[in-house]
């Protein structure tokens, strides 16, 4: 896998443009990554890209 700081990392459009608590991702083959992005050089942790489908698709529904 590519050094993290080697990937494109994306917040929810949804976040404001002040840089308030979010989180950030960045999708490989194998996985999505998702890290702090107020303390981007604290270990991410990776969901499996079912596993990620699956809760985007609860999240949008809750």
């Amino acid at each position: 896998m590519s050094s993290t700081t080697d990937l494109d990392w994306f917040k929810s459009s949804h976040s404001s443009a002040q840089g308030d608590s979010c989180v950030e991702v960045a999708v490989t083959e194998q996985a999505v990554l998702v890290r702090d992005s107020k303390d981007v050089e604290r270990p991410h942790f990776a969901v499996g890209r079912q596993g990620w489908t699956q809760f985007v698709r609860y999240a949008a529904h809750g």
